[in-house]
């Protein structure tokens, strides 16, 4: 079986290109263009959480983990605000997949691998006429890329992927980390930092992984929740 992309534009994909297309448009003054979009980008998140229940929260859950590892970073407050904005779209790319290859069961079908490799490309392809939009699609282009090169779209190593998708990466792959076992939120937690802190070096950037880690050890800090604008 050979499966690639949709062979046409399903509705959902031309309803959240309608809500892209009148962000887009807006023009305010910098610290209120952030605000607003972000609200904005947060409706479309949700229906992104409609149309792909399986990952409902996900986006959100990603953008709060990023949001921190960027501060942490010392990231300017644009590179934040197109970091926040990435995380809540990453997966928008699966829209542009067949139906078939929309659940996540679906994804650990070796005929189905190659095709979901290109949701990262197809994002940014549907993301890349919205001007607002542009850092943040570069990111999204480039989450799934590896710290040794053996990533994909593009196959990318080390600082020669951007920044904020090696942020994005770790954030993505933190919040989806599941331990069945885990006895609370802590627990789970901590286990899913070791996975990471093992990955470091091949699939994720070692400092990204070393920063959250350090977030992590903080006092009274949560690696989970609800966005909150800057």
């Amino acid at each position: 079986m050979h499966v690639d992309i949709a062979d046409r534009i399903e509705p959902a994909v031309l309803t959240i290109q309608s809500m892209l297309i009148k962000i887009d448009r807006l023009h305010l003054p910098s610290a209120s263009r952030r605000d607003l979009e972000s609200i904005l980008v947060r409706q479309v998140a949700k229906e992104l959480d409609r149309l792909l229940p399986w990952q409902a929260g996900h986006g959100q859950g990603t953008a709060a983990i990023a949001l921190q590892i960027g501060r942490a970073a010392h990231l300017t407050d644009e590179d934040l605000h197109q970091l926040k904005l990435a995380s809540l779209l990453h997966d928008i790319g699966v829209l542009m997949l067949p139906p078939c290859l929309q659940t996540k069961r679906e994804w650990f079908e070796p005929d189905s691998y190659v095709a979901i490799q290109n949701h990262p490309r197809l994002g940014a392809t549907l993301l890349e006429p919205f001007s607002f939009l542009r850092e943040a699609t570069v990111m999204i282009a480039h989450h799934h890329e590896r710290w040794d090169g053996s990533g994909y779209p593009y196959g990318l190593r080390g600082t020669f992927i951007p920044l904020g998708a090696r942020i994005l990466a770790v954030a993505d792959a933190f919040e989806a980390i599941q331990v069945p076992h885990a006895y609370d939120r802590s627990h789970r937690d901590r286990i899913a930092l070791r996975i990471l802190h093992v990955a470091a070096g091949t699939q994720f950037d070692p400092f990204v992984v070393d920063t959250l880690i350090a977030l992590f050890e903080e006092p009274n800090v949560r690696l989970a929740g609800t966005i909150h604008s800057r």
